[in-house]
């Protein structure tokens, strides 16, 4: 051994959390030095809004005479309304039994007997909830969205996932659209096709098409390359190989993009109906300006049961192009003769029976459920007051105003600087100048205080959501019992719609920024709990059984190798959270959200404040991106238990 060796001793390596709370506190004193400086207030009045208004004050003035208004967005607008006026009026004319058993036909067909008589059932609920006519006017403004949505979104999916560089080129708008809240689709729906059913049916297809198109590309870049070699050296086109080959083995994979469209189209036809767009969104709306649960309560769950309808029809189809054992029980003719049997019954009973019978669900099968509805709301207003006060209250004046005062107090460099840092060491380099470049954009739209205020909520709705999700994510993937209890309800909370969430919260809590984050946790909880529990689940068995057989408790099992094992799910389920509690922060401006929600909500109703609640639109989506950006890349860094056990 050297000399140098021996007299050199070696340095004294830090322990892992020293740089990140070095970090801490260097931030910590710079924010107190620097507190109230740079702090970039609101200003209603800035360039950025002026602008964007004086564009939209000068198209408005020119649409009349503009040829591109005239001859191309006026006949797309003609050609949407008559797409919708011949669906709502063929539907209509069918009457209730028709369509109740055209549905339940549908569903034998494709699924088989059991799905056949959920289709039946679920028509017929419509009714008896009191809601026929919206329902099916609902109905006729989905599938004139889909119609559209399928229309282009499956051609332009084929050609991405036979050109990656369209693929790249179309992931940005894709996820703008997906990002941007559904309000602010609104404002320039009506600019340019009015208000109305055309108007509600595009803005509709804007938000319902990028499943289409993303599901579909995916669906054609998986087909066996192998298939495709062969028939290329057979000597088929490019074309017949994409007729013959691509498309037919792709077929269930598409079959699921159409299922996820009608899903998303369900979820924004209540949104349109602020443009005046038909259906049940309208006793939606007047339930919440009434703040009236028993109006609101039939059309939500009219909306749940249509959306589980479609979708077990349209997933059964998908399985019966499957070699998986997914066809329905009982020979195909039988199945087919049934259905035809149940159509024609149906169509026969609806021309059978007086018009007047036909014509709209009878009265004397109606359900009434307005008054016990109010009176369970009032009673519950009434026994929990004490409880939700102190919940609101504790969680306002502990994490939430504290995060906010020191967000909005902050100057905006050492935020800049915090989240730059923040995404570097979560996801890297790249990712890290992305969502610095977001903020900074932030800034120059002149958003910035009402930024911190929605970054502030989305914080705390995440962490709650996280908080709710790890609880019912464990219990479901340690407990078959209570995961099959609460998979219908996952199911049904996520079909039902946004705006349904909002008037129980504001009952239980009143206007604040804490109703909108309880209503935001409520609608960003299933796809977390379900994300934590199949991450858990997939801890493998092997894994499992060793470290009970070292003596681990249940607990020390979950925390020292079940959730660290299924960090990937829970980071994934973390981004799930902030995108759709993004989506939801518009809808809580109607609840005492404020902030970003409200100058997008502003901007929709009132005509002098367009250009604030335009870039308010735009500011949300650089904020998802921002978050999505952080987020992304962290299950990638390494992580010492998955080296363990591979």
């Amino acid at each position: 051994m050297s000399v140098a060796a021996v007299s050199s001793p070696s340095r004294p390596h830090l322990p892992r959390w020293a740089a990140p709370a070095g970090a801490v506190v260097l931030f910590a004193v710079a924010y107190l030095a620097f507190r109230g400086t740079a702090t970039l207030p609101h200003d209603d009045e800035a360039a950025p809004f002026v602008a964007i208004t004086e564009l939209r004050e000068w198209v408005d003035a020119n649409k009349n005479s503009n040829p591109l208004f005239l001859y191309v967005v006026n006949y797309v607008r003609l050609l949407v309304g008559w797409i919708h006026v011949t669906l709502a009026g063929a539907l209509h004319a069918l009457g209730w039994p028709g369509l109740i058993g055209l549905m339940g036909a549908v569903g034998w067909a494709t699924g088989g007997l059991r799905v056949g008589l959920l289709g039946v059932a679920g028509f017929a609920a419509f009714g008896v909830l009191g809601v026929w006519e919206s329902s099916v006017d609902t109905l006729a403004l989905v599938g004139t969205a889909v119609l559209l949505s399928l229309a282009t979104g499956l051609p332009l999916g084929v050609w991405a996932g036979r050109s990656p560089r369209l693929r790249r080129a179309l992931n940005p708008v894709l996820d703008v659209m997906q990002i941007m809240p559904t309000f602010a689709y609104l404002a320039p729906m009506v600019l340019f096709f009015q208000i109305g059913a055309p108007a509600g049916a595009v803005a509709t297809m804007i938000y319902a098409i990028p499943p289409a198109i993303r599901i579909t590309a995916l669906a054609i870049d998986q087909v066996s390359p192998a298939a495709v070699e062969a028939s290329t050296s057979l000597g088929a086109t490019r074309w017949h190989t994409l007729r013959k080959v691509h498309l037919p083995l792709a077929r269930s994979t598409m079959t699921l993009a159409v299922n996820q469209t009608i899903m998303m189209a369900l979820s924004m036809v209540v949104i349109a109906n602020l443009i005046s767009a038909p259906g049940l969104g309208s006793d939606i709306i007047r339930g919440l300006s009434r703040q009236n649960v028993g109006i609101m309560l039939p059309a939500g769950l009219a909306i749940v049961v249509m959306a589980v309808v479609l979708d077990r029809t349209t997933m059964a189809a998908a399985r019966r192009h499957r070699g998986d054992g997914g066809q329905p029980a009982g020979p195909r003719w039988t199945r087919v003769a049934g259905a035809a049997v149940l159509a024609g019954a149906g169509v026969t009973l609806t021309y059978a029976l007086p018009a007047a019978l036909v014509a709209g669900w009878p009265a004397g099968w109606v359900l009434p459920m307005a008054g016990p509805v109010n009176d369970a709301v009032r009673w519950a207003e009434t026994t929990w007051y004490d409880v939700t006060e102190s919940v609101k209250n504790v969680t306002s004046e502990v994490v939430l105003n504290p995060l906010q005062e020191l967000l909005t107090s902050a100057p905006w460099w050492l935020v800049a600087a915090a989240v730059l840092l923040l995404a570097r060491w979560a996801s890297g380099w790249r990712p890290a100048l992305t969502a610095l470049g977001c903020l900074l954009a932030i800034a120059l739209l002149g958003l910035w205080e009402h930024s911190m205020v929605t970054l502030s909520m989305v914080v705390v709705a995440v962490l709650a959501v996280l908080g709710v999700g790890l609880v019912l994510g464990v219990a479901a993937a340690r407990s078959a019992w209570f995961s099959a209890v609460q998979r219908p309800l996952l199911d049904a909370a996520q079909t039902m719609p946004s705006f349904v969430y909002l008037l129980p919260a504001l009952a239980l809590f009143g206007p604040t920024k804490f109703t909108a984050i309880f209503a935001s946790v409520i609608y960003a909880a299933p796809p977390v709990v379900r994300l934590v529990e199949e991450g858990v689940r997939k801890v493998p068995p092997a894994v499992v059984e060793a470290a009970v057989a070292a003596g681990s408790t249940p607990g020390q099992l979950l925390r020292k190798v079940q959730l660290p094992m299924a960090r990937e799910s829970i980071l994934l389920a973390a981004n799930q959270g902030i995108v759709l509690t993004l989506a939801m922060v518009v809808l809580g401006a109607l609840v005492g959200g404020g902030a970003l929600g409200y100058d997008v909500v502003s901007g929709f109703s009132q005509r002098t404040n367009f250009g604030m609640g335009f870039a308010a639109g735009v500011a949300i989506v650089l904020l998802g991106i921002m978050l999505d950006r952080i987020t992304q890349g962290a299950d990638r860094r390494p992580s010492p238990h998955r080296r363990m056990f591979r």
